[in-house]
């Protein structure tokens, strides 16, 4: 193992560190797409490395995927149960300190509840479960447990996303009177079949849970605007489409949102829009200026006003707030994107778990990563949701409360 120093400036203030965390998975083995991208943002900044897994339901296959990852033999599971049995018996100079939990959504409870429980820090990529029920069974069991869990809205880990959300809380648009978030893809515009595996498991219900689109990136978006504006939602009037033929779960859907501080707002989530690709964007509109902010070109953001002219953001230069440089990682210029601001939920969420070996407090900008509860406000925002497209009523409460 190799020596490692926290890797951003709340992680170096920390100090030296004699050893790699150590990183488990459940899930993203062979043709996975998610997986992948969880192990190389984990250990982006070198250190962490992925020392046991049980990377598929099938033992053959997560044998095999093990070998492909260059994990050893005796720590490569064939079942997250036998993971967790013989992981929870590890002496201390090898036990795991994360498992991250890359399942398709019907297992994030299941397993993310009971690596909690033995006291595991967990990693769960969103949404965190399929009912309202289980993501408050998780919150229980973490605060129970004591443990550090991240929930991976990895949008919110992009610098100018930072940048954003303090000019927020900063005052700097002043009271926030509307916002627009909107996740456009066009990859579900035609029926797919079992061959597609990310297609299969995403719109069947068992697997995915009670809704196909608003849960899969709608769910992304509403984290996004609770994040930067930190306003709280009150109500919401939803329609959900199912445009093609024979699926079983939503693939297009709109919201609008009443905010508790009397804010309005229009979510829009579709997979069927031809020609999009993953353009989440954001748009917030106050009292005294207004941001938007485009996750296909993340380096910028733009803030407008009647007072002046159009004023442009850049990532990684030295105006922005401390959260936004301790996500940057490259000089101006450099273009840094997906993996990078992956890699930031993680930065925070391993400096967090180092601190506490070191028995030193994590700070602020270190516990700035989702957590349990934005899991389970994201869950309960995805089941009002469906409750409102199915009623004929024109608002449905929002009354989320941990």
């Amino acid at each position: 193992m190799g020596d490692a120093l926290g890797s951003s400036t709340a992680g170096e203030a920390l100090g030296w560190f004699p050893r790699k965390l150590r990183m488990g998975m459940v899930g993203g083995g062979r043709d996975a797409f998610i997986g992948a991208v969880h192990r190389r943002a984990a250990m982006l900044d070198g250190a962490v490395e992925l020392v046991a897994g049980a990377f598929s339901s099938t033992p053959e296959k997560s044998r095999a995927s093990g070998r492909d990852l260059y994990v050893p033999e005796d720590r490569v599971y064939g079942s997250w149960e036998e993971m967790l049995e013989v992981e929870s018996k590890m002496p201390e100079d090898q036990r795991l300190d994360f498992v991250s939990v890359v399942t398709p959504n019907h297992m994030h409870y299941p397993v993310s509840i009971a690596f909690a429980k033995a006291g595991f820090n967990v990693a769960c990529d969103k949404p965190l479960c399929h009912t309202v029920e289980q993501a408050m069974d998780i919150v229980r069991a973490v605060r129970d447990a004591g443990v550090l869990f991240a929930v991976t809205y990895n949008y919110t880990g992009y610098p100018m996303v930072k940048q954003a959300r303090a000019m927020v809380q900063s005052g700097e648009l002043g009271e926030i009177r509307k916002v627009i978030v909107e996740y456009p893809q066009g990859w579900l515009a035609e029926a797919t079949d079992e061959s597609n595996k990310q297609a299969a498991w995403r719109t069947d219900p068992a697997r995915s849970g009670i809704a196909g689109c608003i849960g899969d990136i709608g769910s992304h978006a509403e984290n996004l605007a609770s994040y930067i504006t930190g306003l709280e939602v009150s109500a919401v009037c939803a329609n959900l489409s199912i445009f093609v033929e024979g699926r079983r779960l939503d693939d297009d859907g709109d919201v609008l949102l009443r905010f508790s501080n009397g804010a309005k707002g229009i979510l829009t989530a579709s997979q069927i829009s031809v020609g999009e690709e993953n353009n989440l964007r954001i748009r917030v509109w106050g009292t005294k200026a207004a941001l938007s902010w485009v996750q296909e070109n993340p380096n910028y953001l733009h803030i407008i006003s009647n007072d002046g002219p159009e004023q442009v953001f850049k990532r990684g230069n030295g105006y922005n707030v401390a959260a936004a440089a301790a996500a940057t990682r490259l000089p101006t210029g450099h273009p840094e994107g997906y993996f990078e601001a992956f890699g930031n939920i993680y930065k925070n969420f391993t400096d967090a778990i180092r601190a506490r070996l070191m028995g030193v407090q994590p700070s602020e900008i270190t516990m700035d990563f989702p957590g349990p509860v934005e899991g389970a406000r994201g869950v309960y925002f995805i089941h009002k949701v469906v409750e409102s497209s199915a009623s004929d009523a024109k608002w449905t409460p929002f009354d989320f409360e941990v």
